[in-house]
């Protein structure tokens, strides 16, 4: 149903939802009721609680309800003719918004176009959520988007505003984000796995050998990534710089269709870089297709000057150029938009235009189902998934940053940012860094490894000790093991507006401390990381998260330690684990081998149940469009139903589940499904002496002390005060601040 809408000759307000409106100014009095790239949809259920004034109090216009309160005295809006006030009293001076002005701090920000550079922490925009309780997206300049998808010229209103006022129902303000904006596609099953990336000039023998080893090794990849230098690059003079190009290096890739078929064969998709600004040129092998079509001049080698704009160009520019190089094997292309300076971007936005027309371009190739990869072109960019944060540095600074910047974007429902894990250039060896920037990357929405071309700063795990080696072989091989839990979430995002990773501050939004924890967040609904961004503690030889713990219980996802929540505590693990919380009851599908082609879905799942308690899971899975769902329901006496509404038959026949318990012994299974259940596991938590033990052996301390430290633990394991006391006897903080951590368990 249509939203409420108050105008008059010149104004408009849209009354979209009790918490949020669209305010229009234009000086023709002709709205704008296109789409544009940023709102798609401005019809929701109708308000419920909107009361309209005129003429009250020297008003012309009031419109009130339950989140906000809006005055309009007439006239051109400014600051002394409109402004609004939000209905929450977070804030006693700030709730209030004037026309022309920007909302006084509380936003808690959205995300940037680019990590280009970046040395750590950066500028980002604004987004639609703030601890003052409203926010603003301005769609003034933003280019609309006719019935037939072409993009237009910008909305031809003069004021173009659309006011969120959620309070902190942080939850619900990103989901009618996506009302208002549009769905977040789902992803591809593939692009959930590892991606291998690289700006390296590799021969086609090298690539192939590349991933004849990843096999050998066990390490599993789903998306082959071929930078620049798969095309001619050493290019004439006078036809400019060989960063743009279509046509294969012969020299690099003298087959290189049988490359793409044998990468293929592999169940690995493939991408190519391409940078589209200098057109379409005389040396490229599709020149003469292009040059006929756009009526060029061969002879003079008349260039086909890049106008994405223009619906000849851009028609030559897909049906010439690259559906040619997809039919021989390119699933999908990394959009690598850097140079708006050189061009009038004045009332066109060259970026969104390529993300909008390439990811329409491949959806339609693909049966629905389509993907780029490219950089982030504003509100609205969603729905053009993925995105490519940029050239970031090596160094510990650029991965601290990386969980909040990823979890803030969703506060603008930017849920799939691929970032360069293990950073891109500069920087210095360090094993440790890229251990821990790996496991942050098997946690967070795109695993894609990558680095520059420099010889010594490949992400290959050979290149590393014989430790990080095998911690990264094993996290490598649990990104592909969690992709059901991956899908399902996936499938979440685009069917409710839950973004995979969200702040903590999402689930506890009135408790000050979770704003502090910017390294900590949910990475879907079952699982709480808390990154380790900094380096390990030498002398205990493990690394800290400082962590919130929230309330309830809590399960380490690795070792099943217990903790009991309302309280902050120092996460340490050794480079072998990585600190993931499942609350009590969680239940996490994954497959207990590694598949390789992930496309298919797996014939066996393994079910992770961490405590009884009451919860109930839905994994949902999907090839194509098509989807299936599968219910788990756990209760606090340990009776598990499971119930399957597959419509379209996609599940395997042959389906069965895998349940591997912890603290929960006793589980009663009601299978109303044609699939088979196994107990197969019966986790335990090492006990707290087992655990010392462990910890103490890699630590550098005497060893007189490890003994007397694991001695007392073991005749007073149930008396932690006396341990940390008798700890504390030692004088030396990094000892007590670790058994701190490691008695708070439950």
């Amino acid at each position: 149903m249509p939203a409420k809408i108050i105008t008059g000759p010149n104004y408009r307000f849209s009354v979209i939802t009790d918490y949020l409106i669209r305010i229009e100014w234009s000086n023709e009095g002709q709205f704008e009721e296109h789409f544009t790239y940023f709102a798609q949809n401005r019809n929701f259920t109708t308000p419920t609680t909107v009361e309209v004034y005129h003429n009250r109090q020297a008003h012309l216009i009031e419109i009130e309800t339950v989140g906000f309160h809006l005055y309009y005295d007439g006239g051109e809006f400014s600051a002394t003719t409109l402004w609004i006030d939000a209905k929450y009293g977070y804030e006693p001076y700030f709730s209030r918004w004037l026309f022309g002005q920007e909302p006084v701090g509380g936003n808690l920000f959205g995300t940037a176009r680019t990590l280009d550079e970046a040395d750590g922490e950066i500028d980002l925009e604004k987004g639609i959520i703030s601890r003052h309780g409203y926010a603003l997206i301005d769609d003034t300049t933003t280019n609309i988007l006719f019935d037939n998808q072409e993009l237009g010229p910008e909305n031809c209103d003069q004021v173009d505003l659309y006011y969120f006022a959620y309070g902190r129902q942080y939850q619900l303000a990103v989901q009618d984000y996506f009302k208002l904006s549009g769905p977040s596609p789902i992803l591809p099953r593939y692009a959930l796995g590892n991606w291998w990336s690289r700006y390296y000039a590799y021969t086609q023998d090298e690539y192939q050998a590349l991933f004849e080893r990843f096999e050998q090794e066990r390490l599993p990849f789903s998306v082959a990534v071929i930078d620049m230098d798969w095309h001619l690059t050493d290019i004439p003079a006078n036809e400019g710089s060989g960063w743009t190009g279509y046509t294969w290096q012969p020299v690099l890739f003298p087959q290189h269709e049988r490359l793409l078929n044998w990468l293929h064969q592999k169940g690995l998709k493939v991408t190519l870089n391409i940078h589209p600004a200098a057109g379409i040129r005389s040396f490229e092998a599709a020149y003469p297709q292009v040059a006929k079509r756009l009526g060029l001049d061969i002879t003079g080698k008349e260039p086909a000057v890049f106008n994405i704009k223009d619906p000849q160009f851009r028609r030559s520019y897909f049906e010439d150029v690259h559906h040619p190089l997809e039919n021989e094997g390119i699933d999908f292309w990394w959009i690598d938009w850097q140079q708006d300076r050189y061009f009038d971007t004045t009332d066109f936005d060259i970026l969104k235009a390529l993300n909008h027309y390439h990811y329409l371009d491949n959806q339609r190739r693909n049966n629905g189902s389509g993907l780029i990869l490219s950089r982030y072109a504003g509100p609205g960019s969603h729905r053009y998934p993925l995105g490519f944060s940029g050239d970031t540095w090596i160094s510990w600074a650029s991965l601290k940053f990386q969980p909040y910047f990823t979890a803030t974007a969703s506060n603008i429902g930017y849920s799939w940012w691929s970032h360069d894990i293990g950073g891109h250039m500069i920087g210095e060896y360090d094993p440790e860094l890229q251990t821990r920037w790996l496991q942050y990357g098997v946690f967070s929405p795109i695993n894609r490894l990558h680095s520059s071309d420099n010889p010594f700063s490949g992400k290959e795990p050979w290149r590393y000790p014989i430790e990080n080696r095998q911690v990264m072989g094993d996290f490598l091989r649990l990104r592909h093991q969690l992709i059901p839990y991956l899908d399902s979430e996936n499938i979440k995002t685009h069917l409710w507006g839950t973004p995979l990773v969200q702040p903590i501050y999402y689930h506890y939004p009135d408790m000050e401390t979770y704003y502090y924890y910017r390294d900590e967040y949910f990475f879907g609904s079952q699982l709480l990381v808390s990154a380790i961004v900094e380096p390990q503690d030498q002398q205990l030889q493990q690394a800290k998260a400082t962590t919130w713990i929230p309330e309830g219980t809590w399960y380490d996802f690795f070792t099943h330690q217990k903790y009991i929540g309302e309280q902050q505590i120092n996460l340490y693990r050794p480079i072998t684990q990585y600190p993931v919380l499942v609350k009590q009851g969680g239940i996490v599908p994954m497959t207990s081998t590694v598949q390789q082609d992930l496309e298919q879905l797996p014939e066996v799942i393994t079910i992770q149940i961490f405590g009884c308690y009451t919860n109930e899971y839905s994994l949902y899975e999907h090839q194509g469009t098509k989807i299936a769902k599968t219910t788990f329901q756990l209760t606090a006496d340990g009776q598990l139903t499971i119930s399957v509404d597959d419509p379209e038959q996609i599940v395997p026949v042959g389906r069965s589940y895998t349940l591997a318990l912890l603290d929960c012994d006793k589980l009663k299974v009601n299978n109303q499904t044609a699939h088979g259940v196994i107990i197969e596991q019966q986790f335990k938590a090492p006990t707290l002496a087992e655990q010392s033990y462990q910890a103490l052996q890699a630590m550098q301390i005497a060893y007189e002390l490890k003994r007397q430290i694991y001695d007392f633990i073991r005749a007073n394991a149930n008396d932690p005060v006396k341990i940390i006391n008798f700890i504390n006897t030692k004088n030396n903080p990094a000892l007590t601040d670790f058994f701190s951590s490691l008695v708070a368990q439950a």
